[in-house]
């Protein structure tokens, strides 16, 4: 990816974040959801929506379902193809930021070097990783697209958590075992931590 400045662009912003910020009420945050397959991220990530919906924050979901149907559309499942997924939703949820939203990502993310791109990208200040810990057991038996039968048949090569890795976050804000915890328990959690990082200081 070339340097913006070798094409004659400068991105900027038409009016600071912290005053779109000021007009919400919010400061905008990404919390991204990582774990395997069947994890729970979908499930949290719109329950979290909707807890933070009712406190009056504005917020938005990118899931990856959602995205591939539309502005991923274009890629496919390789390595190269998956990081560049990721690279634009990085992309995405910044700008919401940007906009002083509060973005919830919902993503595997296998790899720890995409998840500290994706930092990198949305801000260390803004990014909140969590760690949906359920183990590939529990993943297994709860299966809700059948994915990991069909990885198992052979349908879905580098399929994460059976022929292709996932690497546990070492340092995540929030580590959730959802074989363990509740729904409403994980959306708890998840709120207290966001408190202070979205509370706009008197």
């Amino acid at each position: 990816m070339s340097d913006p400045a070798e094409r004659n662009l400068t991105p900027e912003a038409y009016a600071a974040q912290a005053q779109r910020e000021r007009v919400l009420g919010q400061r905008a945050a990404t919390v991204w959801l990582t774990g395997l397959s069947g994890a729970g991220k979908t499930t949290i990530a719109r329950a979290l929506e909707q807890a933070l919906l009712h406190e009056g924050r504005a917020c938005t979901v990118l899931d990856g379902d959602n995205l591939r149907a539309g502005l991923n559309a274009d890629l496919g499942f390789s390595a190269a193809e998956r990081a560049e997924n990721l690279r634009r939703v990085s992309h995405v949820a910044s700008l919401m930021n940007d906009a002083g939203l509060i973005v919830i990502a919902a993503f595997i993310a296998p790899l720890r070097a995409a998840r500290e791109a994706a930092r990198a990208v949305v801000g260390a200040e803004r990014f909140v990783e969590v760690y949906l810990s359920a183990p590939v057991e529990a993943c297994r038996e709860r299966d809700p697209k059948g994915l990991y039968a069909r990885a198992d048949a052979g349908e879905l090569p580098e399929f994460t958590g059976v022929s292709a890795p996932y690497e546990a976050p070492e340092a995540a804000e929030l580590v959730l075992d959802t074989s363990v915890l509740g729904l409403g328990e994980c959306v708890a959690r998840l709120l207290r931590v966001l408190e202070a990082r979205v509370a706009i200081p008197e």
